[in-house]
């Protein structure tokens, strides 16, 4: 599997790639992703230095994350397509070498590691779906799986924002599932999980932001 470097022209080519899927479908999941990958970096930054990814048995590296997060949402670039910019985001990074990125776009959605959490449209072949199963049944999340799903979770386009705040705009705009409560546990698990590796609350890191988008005041 091709390794993702931790170099400045890795960070400038996921920024490209941004770019040109941007330009195939221009929309809110530009920033979001934009507003993810910055979230990545600090909490990844911020991580107290005994906290290892269980994989790796290395830290997570802040550079690394940033690209995760900027990737996450590619395959957006199709267009308007709901569970298949899993596969389409998959697909075209693995085509690059870029299979740790790849990886990502296939766990971010599922925080709860179950398919039927996917909360919008099954858009897929019945091939895919099949993948898509068989992946999550056997997948292993490391730190920057869980890092991405919850940064997924926290950022609307405007920038980061209270968990709730995040899953109330996607029901909103999906529905609810029999999965739904499960799901948000686990997004909520992962709240708590990353502010205890980095010794306080992650919308400490965030405060003004936080405040500005979770609240009308």
């Amino acid at each position: 599997m091709t390794d993702i470097t931790d170099e400045a022209p890795a960070i400038a080519e996921a920024e490209n790639i941004l770019l040109w899927a941007a330009g195939r479908n221009p929309g809110r999941w530009v920033a979001h992703s934009r507003v993810a990958a910055r979230a990545a970096k600090v909490i990844a930054e911020n991580c107290r230095p005994a906290a290892v990814n269980p994989l790796s048995g290395r830290g997570l590296n802040a550079q690394r994350a940033y690209i995760f997060g900027l990737l996450h949402d590619i395959g957006r670039y199709e267009g308007q397509r709901y569970m298949h910019h899993i596969i389409a985001g998959y697909e075209l990074l693995h085509k690059k070498g870029m299979d740790l990125s790849a990886r990502i776009c296939l766990t971010h959605s599922f925080p709860y590691q179950k398919m039927e959490s996917y909360l919008g449209a099954r858009d897929c072949s019945a091939e895919e779906l099949a993948f898509i199963e068989s992946f999550l049944s056997v997948a292993v999340y490391d730190d920057y799986d869980k890092l991405i799903q919850l940064c997924d979770a926290v950022a609307l386009p405007e920038g980061v924002c209270l968990v709730e705040t995040r899953l109330i705009d996607v029901a909103m705009r999906y529905g609810f599932s029999d999965y739904t409560r499960e799901k948000w546990k686990a997004v909520f698990q992962l709240k708590e999980y990353f502010s205890g590796l980095c010794g306080q609350s992650i919308y400490e890191l965030f405060a003004d932001e936080v405040r500005r988008n979770s609240f009308s005041l």
